[in-house]
């Protein structure tokens, strides 16, 4: 039970084939593709959100009120 010979790799290419039709692959390698650039895109969107959220926040320390004050 070695590697597959050569007629394994034919038998299942014509599978394939016969299953997808010859147009439907490319189609499916575009769409795989299509995925692959939004779900970059949408990381990169995030990371871009995230820097500039990060950059907007200050650090805040509350005011003492005026009875604050008095008692100290």
């Amino acid at each position: 039970m070695g590697s597959f010979s050569i007629w394994h790799w034919i038998i299942v290419l014509v599978v394939v084939l016969l299953l997808f039709g010859r147009g439907k692959i490319p189609e499916l390698m575009g769409d795989v593709a299509k995925g692959i650039k939004s779900f970059k895109k949408g990381m990169s969107d995030d990371d871009k959100d995230d820097n500039a959220t990060t950059a907007k926040t200050v650090d805040h320390q509350p005011t003492q009120t005026t009875e604050q004050k008095d008692r100290a």
